[in-house]
């Protein structure tokens, strides 16, 4: 269980910055790829920012498995990044991510996936 040392010392640990950050991304969509690492991503397209969410993500899981908190943190970041600039690109908002996390609290990860559709 996280303790308060956890917490960022400004209180903006919260799912809004997940927010604030999307909307600084939505900002930088269409900049100078030469001045914004956003806009080069953008500027690069949809299959290469995909393949940073995959790259963040094997980073991500290589930190958990070492045990190292700290850096595990630090690619957590980085792939929720590149995940927000993959939605950005898809034009999905994260309050529809968020929907879909909302209506599966309290039902058991079993009984909902039972409950999709075959795709």
């Amino acid at each position: 269980m996280a303790g308060a040392k956890d917490k960022p010392a400004n209180g903006s640990g919260t799912a809004a910055v997940l927010d604030e950050v999307y909307q600084t991304i939505l900002a930088r969509k269409g900049g100078d790829p030469e001045s914004s690492h956003t806009a080069r991503l953008f500027a690069r397209g949809r299959a290469k920012i995909a393949q940073k969410v995959g790259e963040e993500a094997v980073e991500a899981v290589i930190e958990a498995m070492r045990g190292d908190k700290d850096k595990l943190a630090a690619e957590s970041a980085d792939l929720l990044y590149h995940l927000l600039v993959l939605w950005a690109d898809a034009g999905l908002e994260p309050a529809q991510v968020y929907g879909i996390l909302e209506g599966r609290k309290g039902i058991s990860g079993i009984a909902e996936k039972k409950s999709r559709k075959p795709a």
